[in-house]
């Protein structure tokens, strides 16, 4: 099979390239390097072909024969459009770019879509559930999903948007301040540093590893459903204090956390997934455990 992956040299899209690539796939890679980094594909990019652009600027020539498309590149934080605001604009031109190439080559879209939705909504989060206005990031991939389903009901284009809750890592450290609490926690506290918890340090997440995800990922591209939205979590969930103590444990440290007064409007207090419905239809389940995932971090950095 050959497959475009939009995004490939960030951090979920390079875990997945890689993925793709061991299992025989061939492979096209599209980045604009925005959270990305060419260091995250060092060890794969002379089998694969690499297109360092914005996505809406691929040519239908240079993605010819692909099968599928994951477009994992699309900017993936609050703060980005808080600071941004034009992003919004941004995303859906781009999307729409990549739906019309999905149709030119009849291909099948799975792609980033978020839990950020479900903001405003009580926990375990269903698929079901209302979408509110919280901000402008959130708002936007919700509009990619309608437009994803236009796309589907329109133009018979096949794509699958994949909710994620806290993915984290390897390869995040070109996200930087938008890298996942897991990664940033860790680089701080290697270094001595105390992390830095909002509040009590009681919100709670639902962390899941990018190996998971990733499997969902191939699960919905091998799927037969056309159109649809599934989430990408455990549906279990650890508060950042909790966090603190694994990360203490695994490091053998004791460093206590820093706190500050939480003044970011909308600030979510707690993400669940419910995980029925990616069960039943992908047969989804996670198999790693934050504290393995971890684990898995610190062993590979050292």
């Amino acid at each position: 099979m050959k497959y475009l992956v939009i995004g490939g040299a960030g951090f979920i899209g390079s875990n997945l390239s890689k993925y793709l690539l061991e299992k025989g796939n061939e492979v096209i890679i599209c980045d604009n390097l925005h959270t990305g980094s060419k260091d995250n594909i060092s060890g794969i990019i002379e089998y694969i072909t690499y297109h360092e652009k914005n996505c809406n600027e691929l040519k239908i020539s240079e993605v010819d024969g692909v099968d599928g498309i994951y477009h994992m590149g699309i900017y993936s934080s609050s703060p980005m459009y808080k600071n941004d605001y034009t992003l919004v604009g941004k995303v859906v031109n781009e999307f729409l770019h990549v739906m019309s190439l999905a149709k030119a080559l009849d291909a099948k879209v799975v792609w980033a879509s978020t839990s950020s939705i479900y903001n405003g909504n009580p926990t375990p989060w269903k698929e079901d559930m209302p979408a509110y206005v919280k901000d402008y990031y959130g708002e936007a991939r919700y509009y990619l999903e309608r437009l994803a389903k236009l796309h589907h009901d329109w133009y018979g284009v096949n794509s699958i948007a994949m909710r994620f809750f806290s993915v984290y890592g390897p390869n995040e450290e070109a996200k930087k301040q938008y890298a996942n609490l897991v990664s940033q926690f860790l680089w701080d506290m290697r270094k001595g540093v105390s992390p830095i918890l909002y509040g009590d340090g009681e919100q709670r997440r639902d962390f899941i590893f990018v190996r998971d995800v990733i499997r969902g990922l191939e699960l919905a591209m091998e799927s037969n459903i056309e159109n649809d939205v599934f989430n990408l979590g455990t549906g279990k969930t650890t508060s950042l204090l909790e966090l603190v103590d694994i990360l203490n444990d695994k490091l053998s440290t004791n460093i206590e956390p820093s706190f500050v007064e939480n003044t970011i409007k909308g600030y979510v207090q707690e993400t669940q997934a419910d995980t029925k419905k990616a069960k039943a239809l992908l047969n989804f389940e996670y198999n790693v455990s934050l504290d393995e995932g971890i684990g898995y971090l610190i062993d590979k950095v050292d």
